[in-house]
């Protein structure tokens, strides 16, 4: 077995990191505070290595640059806990992690999810800043966080362009990746791959 096929990277993924507001109900969404120390704890004692996000980019075509076990923390939708609670989590791991925002709700609440997720904060450009300062790499979530599969291919093409536009003048650093909403890539994949790397993506996540 060659060098590169024994390595491995997992792609951990996380939305929310603690307990819901008072009053609310907890989703598959909330991982309490006490399990994600335990997975940091765990990643720390074993020989999985938690990537920078850049290091990931540049292992997608240099593989043999990579370590023999990858892990990317990632986290979806840019809930205000990740500026109060879950940044300073990674700081006492000394751990970078990315940061999926949809542009359409910075600042807002995550409507999207109204009457299937309790209602939270979600960061503002500030915010944002500050967790890029603090070793967060934020990319693009879309636009309104809709499934690309239930968009026309303009709806598409708009959601892929304008966040990333959005993102680069709001945060002044290069965006260079996307998770696709729900994992919701639509049907048009080739289409799609064009799309992202004619706008100047290098990454897309499920």
């Amino acid at each position: 077995m060659s060098a590169v096929a024994d390595k491995r990277l997992a792609v951990l993924g996380y939305h929310k990191i603690g307990d819901p507001p008072p009053g609310e109900y907890p989703t598959w969404n909330y991982v309490p505070e006490v399990t994600f120390v335990d997975h940091l704890h765990f990643l720390r004692g074993t020989d999985w290595e938690v990537t920078e996000f850049d290091a990931l980019l540049r292992g997608l075509s240099e593989p043999e640059g990579l370590p023999r076990r990858t892990a990317v923390l990632t986290f979806d939708d840019g809930y205000r806990s990740m500026q109060t609670l879950v940044q300073h989590l990674l700081q006492r791991f000394d751990y970078p992690a990315v940061l999926f925002v949809p542009t359409g709700f910075v600042g807002r609440s995550n409507e999207f999810d109204a009457g299937i997720e309790p209602p939270e904060p979600i960061c503002d450009w500030a915010d944002l800043r500050e967790l890029g300062r603090q070793g967060i790499s934020v990319q693009s979530h879309g636009v309104s966080h809709r499934r690309l599969s239930e968009l026309s291919w303009v709806e598409v093409r708009e959601e892929i362009e304008r966040s990333k536009r959005e993102l680069e003048a709001g945060l002044d650093r290069p965006v260079e990746a996307i998770a696709y909403p729900y994992g919701d890539a639509g049907d048009q994949a080739d289409e799609l791959d064009r799309l992202l790397e004619a706008s100047g993506y290098r990454a897309g996540f499920l």
